[in-house]
């Protein structure tokens, strides 16, 4: 993505490298997926032994900062849609 004068720093530092609205919902998407797998499962399911060897994650630490990524991702890309408008995929 090229930044213009009007563009913020903070939407372009998140989609830099991403030209297309798919690209980014796939972005946003995949963050929300990873911040689900970052969800502490074993201290919720201590007597599930797979639960433990799946979910590797013990602490909230990955959590916290997956949830305000995948926030500015969502925002950054609203802004875009908003003000700017994506590149049609080239063909």
């Amino acid at each position: 993505m090229q930044k213009d004068s009007s563009m913020p720093l903070w939407v372009f530092l998140a989609f830099s490298s991403i030209e297309t609205r798919k690209g980014a919902l796939i972005l946003i998407w995949s963050s929300v997926i990873f911040s689900v797998y970052c969800v502490p499962w074993p201290l919720f399911f201590n007597d599930i032994p797979w639960v433990s060897q799946l979910f590797l994650i013990d602490d909230w630490e990955w959590f916290a900062m997956m949830l305000p990524m995948t926030l500015w991702y969502w925002l950054s890309m609203k802004w875009v849609d908003k003000n700017r408008g994506w590149n049609q995929p080239q063909m």
